[in-house]
């Protein structure tokens, strides 16, 4: 049985996506920051809410000019360039953007990248010692695979979301935690986006027993979970 065919993503919600400030992402953000480098800034929304908040300097790393044109409204600085090549390795990295910030922000940008733990690892060389990284991927756990392979025998792939047609790399609860780490930013803090599918059955009625192992709970909220957002530390 072939997999129901997706609606058109409409313009209106399309722009929602790249002007989305992301409150999720910038309450992982410590209020103290001076200093922040959003990979994949997009058009700076998520940024602006950052300099909204208090005193702070956002530089912006975006690969396409019109929205990079728009961020540089918004933000202290953005370079227009390819994640994979600038950040090939710390050194290019540094030469594009310097070093010395506070924390890192990649909001659903990773999965887009062939090589995220490169691009990752590159962006972490630039903190300061005990910076952070704020990283958001969706959640291939995510209780939709499970169905459309079960059902349909198929990889979803729509325009937008968790199966989106551009993304190169997917990421379950523990690759996210092991990307972090290889790239020398551990996990410290972790939240999640539970779908609102948590409120429609059968999930409505799920109890967990609390004397189970703590990795059943896990992975049922994995069922339900849109996305992950974790905050990892440089040490120092």
């Amino acid at each position: 049985m072939a997999e129901a065919p997706q609606p058109e993503v409409s313009h209106e919600l399309r722009r929602f996506a790249y002007e989305n400030p992301r409150p999720d992402v910038q309450a992982m953000v410590p209020a103290d920051v001076g200093r922040v480098l959003d990979l994949g800034c997009s058009s700076g929304a998520l940024g602006a809410g950052l300099k909204a908040r208090g005193p702070v300097e956002v530089i912006g790393v975006e690969v396409d000019p019109v929205y990079a044109e728009r961020a540089a409204t918004r933000l202290d600085r953005v370079e227009v360039a390819d994640l994979e090549a600038a950040f090939a390795d710390a050194d290019a990295a540094r030469a594009l953007v310097g070093d010395g910030f506070d924390c890192v922000v990649c909001a659903d940008v990773l999965e887009h990248v062939r090589d995220p733990e490169q691009v990752l690892s590159s962006a972490a060389a630039l903190l300061r010692p005990g910076g952070v990284a704020v990283v958001s991927l969706p959640n291939v756990g995510y209780w939709q695979t499970h169905w459309s392979l079960l059902r349909h025998d198929r990889w979803p792939r729509h325009e937008m979301g968790i199966f989106d047609r551009t993304h190169l790399r997917w990421f379950s609860f523990l690759n996210a935690v092991e990307l972090l780490a290889d790239a020398g930013v551990p996990v410290a803090d972790l939240d999640a986006d539970v779908h609102r599918v948590m409120k429609l059955r059968p999930f409505r009625s799920t109890r967990v027993d609390p004397r189970l192992p703590g990795v059943v709970p896990r992975r049922l909220r994995s069922l339900v979970t849109f996305q992950h957002v974790l905050r990892g530390r440089r040490a120092g």
